[in-house]
């Protein structure tokens, strides 16, 4: 197993994300595979369990909590997070966090994250009437958490303020980081903004829910001419070329995936130069861009003062999968910024260098938009989960 230094800890490079467990035929999570992925974690090297608060409709925490009871405490290394990101009518950090504690069995976390800062939550986070961020950093104080960051969904401009603000406060980052994203999220600018501010990454999505772990047979032949190996295989081995990489999660959800990960991690092997060309070929094979540069001629004489480039970039990772990311961000928006504020003028189009018909494109994404969930909608629905899981947890 491949191990990184964090603040004087070993931690495995993989750890075992609970995001996405096995499931029965029922719905129900199957706890007897989640115990038996967790004993084969832990007997091979890995030493990081990831969980939250929301995963798995508010059960994750319990069904760890009950699995990880019969290791030793000090034997692994355990993360969960506070959701100020769910639309809710009141936060209670302490309720939470005590209810957490009760949940996966423990005294202590040795890491806790913010959940999810982005353009609406960062709102939550900084609001004095919560005290979320001033209460979390008391715990870290008192030693009932070990050390304290965040995972972010945001856009840069977001991430840059929020580092500007708590920065100094922040020991680690989690954010979206795989060789599609690399380009079409701007992974490769959050690494590099992270790394000039001294603050560890911690991956997610490394293999972007599955989406790089089944690869067109042709990608994948062109792949194992280069280098053997399961496609997911490929997405692991990419990380570990970044030296301020500590941490990489994976949502396992098979005894056959936690195999094959822990194999991609039995020793240092990173990509080289050719597989990360085939890789960076792929992922452009992957994105079907609107060619937009941002040069921003468009904005000048939009009567609705749209942000186009921003639109045009929000859509084109709309195209590429990543739906709920953009849900979240556009929440933020006033409706008069929004896709479906243009009117139609065609003032954009007639001045791009690039003949993007803006107009066009702007409606297809107001359209598309039509099929990805509100955000507001996934948090009633979780809330509606939270309830249920609070009874089972009382129990």
């Amino acid at each position: 197993m491949i191990y990184r230094d964090f603040k004087g800890l070993s931690l495995s490079m993989l750890g075992f994300g609970t995001m996405r467990l096995p499931l029965k035929e029922d719905g129900a999570i199957n706890e007897e595979l989640v115990a038996e992925m967790t004993d084969y974690a832990l007997s091979h090297g890995v030493n990081y369990i990831d969980t939250a608060w929301p995963y798995m409709n508010n059960r994750s925490e319990m069904v760890m909590g009950r699995i990880l009871e019969k290791y030793p405490r000090d034997s692994y290394y355990l993360a969960t997070k506070y959701p100020g990101h769910m639309i809710v009518e009141k936060y209670d950090p302490q309720d939470v966090f005590e209810r957490q504690l009760k949940k996966l069995r423990t005294d202590y976390f040795d890491f806790y994250l913010l959940h999810n800062v982005y353009e609406n939550s960062i709102q939550v986070y900084e609001d004095p009437r919560w005290g979320i961020i001033d209460y979390f950093l008391e715990q870290r104080r008192l030693g009932r958490i070990k050390h304290l960051g965040f995972s972010c969904h945001g856009d840069i401009p977001l991430l840059k303020e929020f580092l500007d603000k708590y920065g100094d406060e922040m020991e680690f980052c989690q954010i979206q980081m795989n060789w599609l994203d690399w380009k079409l999220q701007k992974a490769e600018e959050k690494y590099r903004i992270l790394t000039e501010r001294g603050i560890s990454v911690w991956i997610m999505e490394p293999v972007r829910g599955g989406k790089l772990a089944s690869l067109e047979e042709a990608d994948l032949n062109t792949l194992h001419a280069l280098h053997e190996g399961s496609a997911a295989s490929f997405g692991f081995r990419w990380t570990q070329q970044f030296r301020n990489v500590t941490m990489v999660l994976s949502g396992m959800s098979s005894m056959e995936q936690m195999i094959d990960n822990v194999a991609s991690f039995d020793h240092e092997d990173p990509t080289g130069e050719a597989e990360n060309a085939a890789l960076e070929a792929i992922a452009a094979s992957m994105m079907d861009l609107i060619p937009c540069t941002a040069c921003r001629y468009c904005c000048d004489g939009c009567p609705m003062g749209l942000d186009i480039p921003d639109l045009l970039y929000k859509y084109n990772q709309l195209r590429g999968g990543a739906g709920s990311t953009i849900a979240m961000q556009l929440d933020a928006f006033p409706e008069d910024k929004l896709p479906s504020a243009c009117i139609g003028c065609g003032a954009c189009a007639a001045i791009c260098p690039q003949r993007i018909a803006i107009p066009d494109e702007l409606a297809k994404f107001t359209e598309a938009l039509q099929a990805v969930p509100k955000w507001a909608d996934i948090c009633k629905a979780r809330e509606e989960a939270e309830k249920k899981a609070r009874a089972e947890e009382n129990a």
